[in-house]
């Protein structure tokens, strides 16, 4: 089966359809299978709405990113340290390298900065929220 015909809502063999369906239509298709000699006009439709939050594409190499490490997590922190992270106070944050990151398997930490939100607040690379890690003093 082969699709041969798509139709976007607003042309010509979609607009009754349109008219049944109304925005929850996204396009029309024609489609042929020559072993059956049939034709099929299907539909694609819209059956839930929903926010969602892209995933964070993958920073070059070189990229510093924060990183969320806890003040009590003291071989992780020597880890970053000797790698060359650097503490960001302001952000309550490590900042290491991506490369690096991923050479010590610490991809998980990264954080990215919530937009709006309290200092020191960030949002983890799997969208969800972290808590405020400790200072170390």
């Amino acid at each position: 089966m082969r699709t041969r015909l798509t139709l976007h809502p607003d042309q010509d063999g979609a607009k009754q359809l349109r008219n049944q369906y109304g925005d929850r239509l996204i396009c029309v298709r024609y489609r042929y299978d020559e072993v059956t000699k049939k034709r099929w006009k299907t539909v694609e439709l819209i059956i839930e709405e929903s926010n969602w939050e892209p995933f964070p594409c993958k920073p070059p190499k070189d990229a510093l990113v924060a990183l969320q490490v806890a003040a009590q997590e003291r071989e992780v922190r020597r880890q970053v340290k000797a790698a060359g992270g650097k503490w960001n106070p302001r952000e309550v944050v490590w900042e290491l390298s991506y490369e690096q990151v991923v050479a010590l398997g610490l991809t998980e930490r990264i954080v990215t900065p919530r937009v709006g939100e309290e200092q020191g607040d960030h949002l983890l690379i799997d969208g969800s929220k972290s808590e405020r890690p400790s200072t170390y003093r």
